[in-house]
């Protein structure tokens, strides 16, 4: 059993009744767009990710770590991920500040004409830089002379524009989750010369117990315990290391989950015969590019409305999402309805043929797939609620963290209210 604390329990249960109040950065902060270089006498900056942590897997009473992070500190209503909404797309964005669509990984499983291939098991590619597009928050880092040092964050194993974080790990989804915590704060624990200024942690287990049973699962119930265990772990070893007013945390999510009934799954063949089009991806936002010469037989038989999908042309999404401009969008884009997904027969055949499994993927605007925003340290504000925001927002609070310039983004610096001159 957990001991709940009872005092924070309280606190973020008053804070979630208090209504938005606007996220303020405390401390002293530059003009918008001044560029006064990097202040090394801020907090460190951890940036960590509950991978397909729901939003309202917060109401269900079994994570009071996380509630004393909120209750100690600040949070969103819900944090909406960008279009598709799966994790290296969403992880991305968090740390770019652009769409999917801007930074060129537009799935977690897409083609390049130049590049080939990319899937998260193909190590070649997600180490390959030039998959990789925009500046993420540890190579501006890194370019103004500030350390960093990433755990498992999707991108961070890549050299990208050149350059890579002071220290980063391989994925090692065999890692448990106190030996990742235990890293970082050993990280966080080195001199001042060492320390990384930035840092990122990352959970997968949760995603993992989510797609296996469905988000209502007793195994999404139990790790959740064992994330908030983590985080609770995190949070105390920064307490015994006298840290906690040295480092700001930003925890968020890429994603919730949704269920998926094992009947409610469409193989991709039935979808366009294999001889007019080829799957790029699954899952419940399904891409598909025509074979050389079938584009039209491809089109008549994807596009429109169909029983539990819709299909688009690539240029044809709806504007909300922010998505299909860019060359790895498959020519085609299909949308499965809430419950439903798809998947090659090959591996729908493998699958249990009753239960319920998790899936995300879905349109960002349903409640299923809203994330989470906790933010909590000495340069941050307690005990206030802001409104939910899009995870493209997240981007430029990090650099303001750091004292950086961000780099060309689609977020809005001003979603969050960071305190500026005049906006008092």
């Amino acid at each position: 059993m957990h001991r709940i604390r009872v005092a924070a329990v309280a606190a973020f249960i008053a804070l979630a009744a208090a209504g938005c109040q606007s996220l303020l950065v405390r401390g002293p902060a530059s003009a918008p767009g001044a560029d006064t270089g990097p202040d090394t006498a801020r907090p460190a900056l951890l940036l960590v990710s509950i991978d397909g942590f729901r939003a309202d897997y917060l109401d269900r009473g079994v994570t009071p770590n996380i509630a004393r992070l909120a209750a100690d500190g600040a949070r969103a209503r819900w944090l909406s991920p960008s279009y598709p909404s799966l994790t290296f797309p969403n992880h991305y964005t968090v740390v770019t500040g652009l769409r999917p669509d801007q930074h060129g990984i537009v799935n977690n499983t897409m083609r390049d004409a130049a590049l080939g291939r990319f899937s998260l098991g193909r190590q070649e590619a997600v180490g390959d830089g030039r998959w990789w597009g925009g500046e993420p928050v540890w190579v501006a880092a890194e370019n103004a002379g500030l350390p960093t040092a990433t755990l498992f964050w999707p991108g961070s194993e890549a050299a990208i524009g050149g350059v890579r974080p002071t220290r980063w790990l391989p994925y090692d989804g065999d890692m448990t989750m106190p030996a990742r915590v235990d890293t970082v704060l050993g990280w966080l624990s080195e001199p001042a010369a060492t320390r990384p200024r930035f840092a990122t942690l990352y959970f997968d287990a949760l995603d993992h117990a989510g797609h296996d049973a469905g988000p209502d699962s007793p195994g999404v119930a139990a790790t959740l315990a064992e994330v908030d265990d983590a985080i609770g772990r995190l949070l105390d070893g920064l307490d015994a290391r006298g840290l906690a007013d040295a480092v700001d945390i930003v925890l968020v999510s890429d994603h919730g989950m949704a269920p998926v009934p094992a009947a409610q799954v469409i193989a991709l063949e039935d979808m366009v015969d294999p001889a007019d089009a080829q799957a790029v991806s699954g899952g419940p936002s399904a891409g598909f590019e025509p074979l050389p010469g079938r584009t039209a037989a491809a089109e008549a038989q994807l596009l429109g409305r169909h029983d539990h999908y819709r299909c688009w042309r690539k240029g044809e999404l709806p504007a909300h999402w922010h998505y299909g401009s860019h060359p790895r969008v498959p020519a085609i884009v299909c949308q499965t309805d809430k419950g439903w997904s798809t998947a090659p027969r090959e591996r729908i055949a493998q699958w249990p043929k009753t239960g319920i499994r998790g899936a995300h993927g879905f349109d960002p605007a349903l409640p299923s797939m809203r994330a989470i925003f906790i933010a909590r340290g000495p340069s941050i504000r307690d005990g206030v609620v802001v409104p939910a925001f899009d995870n493209v927002d997240v981007y430029p609070l990090l650099m303001r963290l750091l004292g950086l310039p961000p780099a060309a983004n689609d977020g809005d610096g001003d979603a969050l209210q960071v305190l500026e001159p005049g906006h008092l």
